[in-house]
């Protein structure tokens, strides 16, 4: 395949090593430096673009590949608020669209670990829940977009709780996300659940990026004939 990579940060650029490593080409890069070259004909040279830009940029960079007939895949979080809109233009548009908040497919066996968790401990009214995420200092949206899809997830699950609050939950129907930023950690999520007795704890740790590149990648070669919406549950065929 030939590919566009929107965003060339540290995962842009890990994502153009696992690119060439599975043997597609990279034929447009698109960052801040040369938004000049973010046109209709250089995007419809490609086979799928690769979104991971900024929060301020992802929908309309998303909108313009439509546009361009192009599919995309998409792992940038921080804008989600136009989510909806999104899906929507892309149906409006027949185009195709990729989203996960987590390409990592060990993140994405975590997310369902995580709510039949959630599930059991509907009836064990004792334990109180909390999330912890970890990332590298030059992560800008918190809480992270994994962070809260488990807390989403959870919510969905368990009847006591109806929301999430960053730092200090302040009432009983939230959940607890604390945002850490430091060094250049992939990425940590941990969920407790702590009650008078006991603690449990889940947790996945990234070792390095190469994981979420490898998703984004398989995700790219899943999309390319295909028309729709699609998550990484599709790629990895976990129901």
């Amino acid at each position: 395949m030939n590919l566009a990579i929107i965003g060339y940060g540290n995962m842009g650029k890990e994502i153009e090593k696992m690119a060439l490593e599975r043997n597609h080409k990279v034929g447009l890069i698109i960052d801040i430096e040369n938004l000049g070259d973010f046109t209709a004909d250089n995007l419809q040279s490609a086979d799928v673009a690769l979104d991971f830009s900024q929060p301020a940029s992802a929908f309309s960079n998303i909108v313009k590949c439509f546009d361009a007939r192009l599919p995309v895949v998409s792992g940038t979080t921080g804008w989600l608020d136009r989510f909806d809109e999104v899906l929507s233009i892309c149906k409006e548009k027949e185009g195709t669209f990729f989203y996960a908040s987590n390409f990592s497919p060990g993140m994405n066996i975590f997310f369902h670990l995580n709510k039949y968790l959630a599930g059991i401990m509907n009836s064990f009214k004792d334990y109180e829940i909390s999330i912890e995420e970890t990332h590298h200092t030059r992560k800008l949206d918190a809480p992270s977009g994994t962070a809260i899809k488990l807390a989403d997830d959870i919510i969905s699950l368990l009847d006591r709780k109806n929301k999430w609050e960053q730092g200090i939950s302040t009432e009983s129907d939230s959940i607890k996300i604390i945002s850490v930023r430091k060094g250049n950690i992939a990425g940590i999520h941990t969920i407790d659940y702590d009650s008078p007795m006991d603690l449990i704890e889940i947790k996945h740790s990234a070792k390095s990026r190469k994981g979420f590149a490898l998703g984004a990648i398989l995700a790219a070669e899943f999309i390319k004939d295909k028309k729709g919406f699609f998550t990484m549950n599709d790629l990895l065929k976990i129901s």
